[in-house]
This record gives C-alpha cells, sequence and structure tokens, in this order.
C-alpha cells in the first residue's frame, strides 16, 4: 500500500499538475492551495467549493499533517501557551505575548534542540527531529486565531526564540517565513519577523548572503569566551571571534542591525569583567542589548543577579551610547516565559 503524500509539500505548480493529469483543469490546484495556506483547512472536506468527487480524489491520495492544539493555558498575564500535537504524535510548545499595542507569537523550530545551554529547559530535551515548514507555519496560524479572539486584532510579530535552533533547520524554516509572509499566506511583514540564533556563524553568513529580509538577534549572555563556554558549552565549536566575524558580515551585506539577547545570572556574568566585554563586543557591529529577566528552570546553578547588577550592566551601555532595553518575562506561571519552554505536559 502506498502512503499518501503531505500535499502541503506540494508547490502550487504541482498541485495544477496533478489536476491535469487527472484530466481536471489547473485552477482547480489553484483553489486547493488557497484552501491549505490562506484558509488553513484541516481537512478536505472543508473545500467545499470543491465537488465531492474531487475531495475524495485527493482523500485518495493525500494528506493533510495538520498540527492540533493538545493543550492550551492562560497566564494572569494574558500570555496563552499551546501544547501543540504534531502528526506523529511528537509535542512543541508555542506562546502568544501580548502587549497594549501588539500580540507577538513565539514559534519552534525543533523537537528539542540540537544544542546544550544549560540554563534552558528545552536544552534538556534531546533533539527528536526538525519541523516541518507547514508545522512552523501552523503554529503562527494558530496564533493568529487566537490573537484574534482574545485581543480583537491580527498577530503582530513572530519570534523564532521557542523550542529549537533555527539555523539547525535552516531550510525549513526560510521555507515557513516565506510561506508566513507571502499574499498567498499569512501576508505578514518580514520586518516583523526575528530569528533568534544562538550563533552559528558559517549559517548567520548564509542568511546574509540569502538576502532574507526578517531581522536577527542572537542568544549572548556573555562576551568572554571562557564564561560563554560554562553556560552554552557548543561556544567552543563556534567561539565569539568566529561569531563576530560573522555578524559583520551580516551587517556588511544587510546594513540591518543586530540584538543581542542577554540574561544576567548571580555569580556568573554580573561582575564588571563581563560588563566590560559585552560593550566592547557590541562596537564591533550597530546592535541593541535586551537584558532578559531569568527565568528559573529548577537549578541552583543559575540565580537571577541583583537589580544593582542589572543597573550597572544599563548604565555601562548608555553611557557607550548602545540601546539597552531590559525585558520582564511574561508567562511565568504557566511555565511559557524565555528558556521555559520543555513539554511539561
Amino acid at each position: 500500500m502506498n502512503k499518501k503524500k503531505d500535499i502541503r509539500a506540494l508547490t502550487k505548480e504541482q498541485l495544477r499538475n496533478f489536476f491535469v493529469a487527472e484530466g481536471d483543469k489547473a485552477f482547480r490546484g489553484n483553489q486547493v492551495y488557497e484552501w491549505l495556506w490562506i484558509k488553513n483547512a484541516y481537512s478536505f472536506e472543508e473545500m467545499t467549493n470543491l465537488s465531492k468527487e474531487t475531495r475524495q480524489m485527493l482523500l485518495d491520495n493525500f494528506v493533510i499533517n495538520h498540527i492540533e492544539v493538545d493543550k492550551m493555558q492562560r497566564s494572569n498575564d494574558g500570555t496563552v501557551k499551546n501544547a501543540i500535537k504534531l502528526h506523529d504524535g511528537l509535542i512543541v510548545e508555542s506562546v502568544l505575548i501580548p502587549t497594549d499595542s501588539r500580540t507577538t507569537a513565539c514559534v519552534s523550530s525543533q523537537v528539542g534542540c540540537t544544542l546544550d545551554c544549560k540554563f534552558c529547559a528545552t536544552a534538556r530535551l534531546k533533539k527528536m527531529r526538525n519541523l516541518n515548514p507547514d508545522e512552523i507555519y501552523d503554529q503562527v496560524a494558530a496564533i493568529n486565531k487566537e490573537s484574534l479572539l482574545y485581543y480583537h486584532h491580527k498577530l503582530s510579530n513572530i519570534v523564532f526564540m521557542g523550542m529549537g535552533e533555527p539555523l539547525m533547520n535552516y531550510n525549513n524554516v526560510l521555507k515557513a517565513i516565506e510561506k508566513i509572509t507571502s499574499p498567498e499566506g499569512l501576508g505578514m511583514s518580514p520586518t516583523r519577523i526575528t530569528v533568534s540564533t544562538s550563533g552559528v556563524p558559517k549559517m548567520i553568513k548564509k542568511l546574509a548572503d540569502d538576502e532574507v529580509k526578517f531581522n536577527l538577534a542572537v542568544s549572548l549572555h556573555s562576551a568572554i569566551d571562557e564564561i560563554r563556554t560554562k553556560i552554552m558549552p557548543f561556544n567552543a565549536t563556534f567561539p565569539l571571534q568566529d561569531l563576530k566575524e560573522a555578524l559583520q558580515y551580516w551587517y556588511t551585506k544587510t546594513n540591518r542591525r543586530i540584538t543581542y539577547e542577554y540574561v544576567v545570572w548571580d555569580g556568573i556574568n554580573d561582575d564588571k569583567e563581563s560588563i566590560n566585554a559585552l560593550v566592547k563586543f557590541c562596537k564591533h557591529v550597530p546592535c541593541k542589548v535586551n537584558l532578559i529577566e531569568y527565568n528559573p528552570i529548577d537549578d541552583d546553578e543559575f540565580q537571577q543577579a541583583s537589580a544593582k547588577s542589572i543597573n550597572n550592566y544599563i548604565s555601562n551601555l548608555e553611557m557607550n551610547d548602545i540601546i539597552v532595553n531590559v525585558r520582564r518575562s511574561r508567562g511565568k506561571d504557566i511555565d511559557a516565559a524565555c528558556g521555559q519552554l520543555a513539554n511539561k505536559s
């Protein structure tokens, strides 16, 4: 018995060709494509402008491997966390983060993670597989519906800061973004999308060569190799010098500044040397720094630094004309905050 093909793996042209080969009109492919991507159909039965025979023919040949929101939790602060069941039963998590003026989707790119950041709950899961483009797209579509339902406006922004390292699933992430930004998809502006990486120099350069239009953020956390390798062991393979050169290449090609995500921990990177190293690193390429509140993951090794330490960072960065923002975490009561996504459900 032949295994049915996932219909969303086909391009519009391939769909058109399929219908022609079946003795039908090519424009049927356009209709099906619209149902799959703009209308986000979960089944062939929903495709009501197709005949029953056509829908049965699609059912005989294809499947729609749609995600399912297995469990939804709402935080006291309005944050929504989705446990997303994939077609093979695996689970990833995605988050809707509301503010007064916008809603942001935080989406996952892998089941588990390929990297080994010690402060991140996701890194404790083994990497099981990459997400397909349609599975990434579906997370965004689901959160867009929740944004409309709960906050009465479309999704404003997307950040690839959920489970997984996006640049280790490069092709699928870019295909998903292409669909998300397409008029034949969700039609979102690429300038409202940020891909966050832990820092894979070769792939950052590839992003620049591919002339992507979205924004780039780097999960930095220390500008001293010894400290960064301690908290992010893969830094031994991708040291800061290589990362710096890749980011300079990115800026030369794109003329767009980098965002550095940076958590300050008590006794790890809250000293003057760490502050000075970050200031120096920030001068290599135009950037801004987001100081992120740490969210505990039942680990005594990492504790939130004092307000005084955070303020020392802020004053030193501002003194050197570096833009700095403090990001307060959302959704901590439902384990939806930065670094907490780990499929506890």
